[in-house]
């Protein structure tokens, strides 16, 4: 039980390191071992969560740890749904924590705010900005009450979880914005390359393109994400078993890697990787790995939107169970690949370098600022240096002055005329 509730509250918490994920091999549970292939322990307390990638992350899973260590706030938990903790009612429980767990929270707090508070004099420090009110800047975080800089209390639980959850939620469109924004970056880049080709190399180069176009289309049959072709090949290519024994159940059980009762967003883009293995070879030139995690990424929304039936970002046994019952499941449309999608039209990149266009020519605009900025610092820095030549020089003229002064003539002989008294 445990684990549920923290599964729950962090699953809104977790970004995607896919890199981890599919590293991530799973253990048969309730069946026969020894028809698995290599079969490993897996002991989830091992198990590192991934880095949301939220600017609060760490002060994040901090409060988080310190809520597990007072029993009544996590018998609470425990018994949450996900609706409590997304709207915030739990927060108000936070009340009847314990002293010791209250003095962590605002130690906690007090750190996270002293953090905030360097990133906005660094920044501020950086644009020589001056005569700003740094504490009403800290209005701009919305995962503490400013207000209040030396307590946590239940609003800054409550704006806690809110703002990663909200953060989260948006998550996967800003990535696919990205992915569309790398995409148009590489075409532009490739045309802009182009136009420094003699047409002879220009056309040698746009072959070789289409020629690697054709290769990377080139690949096995890709099963639609979710369906039983596809977990059946899981099932006997990485978990070894006998095709003819998949069993859904079984297959779940096997798959929840920390036994948890759910199926994560993690866990389940771990479920693509040997669909994605069939397009995407990191050896070959033509094969884009940043491609292939948005495929990743797409075939966990879709399967999400098809299991996923109260939409809180797991999937259960009896969600799973029920997908598996859908025509769907067995009889799936065709699955198409990015290489068959068009990531942007010729308006939008057309636009996209404009932006580019525009971008660089502040960007040059700015270079010529500091240009000219480090050439008057230069001419400034030659003009002291020059001014402290000239001032050493009169020192040492003056320093040669009173020298000869204060020694007495002499007689020729090198006798002096004052005789000494007798």
């Amino acid at each position: 039980m445990e684990m549920k509730w923290r599964t729950i509250l962090l699953q809104y918490c977790f970004l995607l390191v896919t890199c981890i994920l599919t590293a991530l091999e799973a253990v048969p549970i309730d069946i026969d071992k020894t028809k698995v292939e290599n079969a490993q322990p897996v002991d989830s307390a091992k198990i590192e969560p991934p880095d949301t990638g939220l600017y609060y992350d760490e002060y994040l899973k901090q409060v988080i740890d310190v809520l597990e260590t007072d029993n009544h706030f996590r018998e609470k938990l425990q018994k949450a749904d996900i609706e409590e903790i997304k709207s915030g009612r739990l927060s108000k429980e936070l009340d009847l924590v314990s002293h010791h767990v209250r003095t962590k929270l605002d130690e906690l707090k007090r750190q996270e705010v002293a953090r905030l508070r360097m990133l906005i004099k660094a920044k501020l420090d950086s644009l020589q900005d001056t005569g700003i009110d740094h504490h009403a800047l800290l209005k701009q975080f919305d995962h503490l009450n400013h207000l209040n800089p030396e307590k946590f209390e239940s609003t800054d639980l409550d704006m806690l979880i809110k703002a990663a959850t909200s953060d989260l939620e948006h998550y996967d469109k800003a990535r696919h914005e990205e992915f569309k924004k790398y995409e148009m970056m590489k075409e532009h880049e490739r045309r802009e390359y182009l136009k420094t080709l003699n047409e002879e190399k220009r056309k040698e180069e746009e072959s070789k393109f289409e020629e690697m176009k054709r290769k990377h289309e080139n690949h096995p049959k890709v099963n639609h994400p979710g369906s039983k072709d596809q977990l059946k090949e899981v099932w006997e290519e990485t978990d070894g078993l006998d095709p003819n024994d998949f069993d859904p159940k079984t297959f779940f059980k096997l798959h929840d890697v920390n036994s948890d009762g759910f199926l994560d967003e993690q866990e389940l883009e771990a479920l693509f990787t040997k669909e994605l293995e069939k397009v995407y070879d990191p050896k070959n030139e033509e094969d884009d790995m940043v491609e292939m995690e948005e495929e990743r990424l797409r075939m966990r929304e879709h399967v999400m939107n098809e299991v996923d039936i109260n939409k809180d970002r797991l999937v259960t046994l009896e969600e799973f169970l029920k997908a598996t019952e859908k025509k769907e499941f067995l009889e799936p449309d065709s699955w198409e690949t990015l290489d068959q999608q068009q990531f942007f039209t010729e308006e939008e990149l057309k636009e996209y370098e404009n932006l580019i266009s525009i971008q660089e020519t502040e960007l040059k605009k700015k270079a010529d600022e500091l240009q000219k900025q480090k050439e008057e610092l230069q001419r400034q820095h030659d003009q002291l240096e020059a001014q402290k030549l000239e001032y050493h020089q009169v020192l040492q003229q003056m320093e040669q002055k009173k020298l000869q002064q204060e020694i007495s003539p002499s007689v020729p002989g090198g006798e002096s005329k004052i005789q000494p008294r007798m």
